[in-house]
């Protein structure tokens, strides 16, 4: 881990290969990805929690700040249960991070326990602030939908009001050949579809 960290000003040659931005934007936006290969060692909490502090800061109707984290690390007791969450296809990879997480969102409004209709829209901005900055670090941060969601708020004891999103694996990042070989052709960044197919001026095209 480098102990000099800044946003990188260029693009990554791994990503360069595969993305080509349609307008000039900060190459951190770019150059993060989704790598599932890990090298099944620990992360210290000084290289992990500042994860959670980047999604702290993200925007959230009301102030109210629906995203909740529940995480474990390969230290932890709790270990085995979030492995055992996974989908078969991602405990292939994903048992190899340091920590495993699972993100959940209040429904409701702290001031009045009114439906809060943004709840999954702000906690996605947080899961981004999160992203980005594990990026920033060079760790491998992943996003998982393949996962038991009612076990996880089962055995997590996510409170009613809170549902559960998405999972996600962070860990030092390992050579390509360190997966399982399904997984070794995909390890690298996909493009996106361009502006002009995401953004319609006026109505939905």
């Amino acid at each position: 881990m480098q102990e000099s960290l800044s946003v990188s000003h260029e693009l990554d040659d791994e990503v360069a290969e595969y993305r080509d931005p349609d307008h000039e934007i900060d190459p951190l936006f770019v150059n993060r990805w989704s790598p599932r290969a890990m090298t099944g060692e620990s992360l210290d909490e000084s290289e992990f929690l500042p994860l959670f502090e980047a999604a702290r800061w993200a925007p959230s109707a009301f102030n109210n700040q629906h995203w909740r984290f529940v995480y474990a690390t390969r230290e932890d007791d709790e270990w085995d249960t979030f492995v055992d969450l996974l989908s078969e296809g991602n405990r292939a990879w994903a048992s190899d991070a340091a920590v495993l997480a699972v993100i959940v969102s209040k429904t409701t409004f702290d001031h009045n326990g009114e439906p809060a209709p943004v709840h999954s829209f702000d906690t996605g901005a947080a899961w981004q602030n999160l992203a980005l900055e594990g990026a920033r670090r060079d760790l491998a941060v992943h996003g998982m939908a393949g996962f038991d969601y009612e076990r996880a708020a089962t055995e997590l004891d996510v409170p009613e009001e809170f549902a559960v999103e998405a999972m996600f694996a962070v860990g030092e990042r390992a050579p390509v050949e360190t997966l399982p070989e399904d997984y070794q052709e995909r390890e690298q960044p996909s493009d996106r579809k361009p502006v002009d197919e995401i953004a319609f001026r006026g109505e939905f095209e």
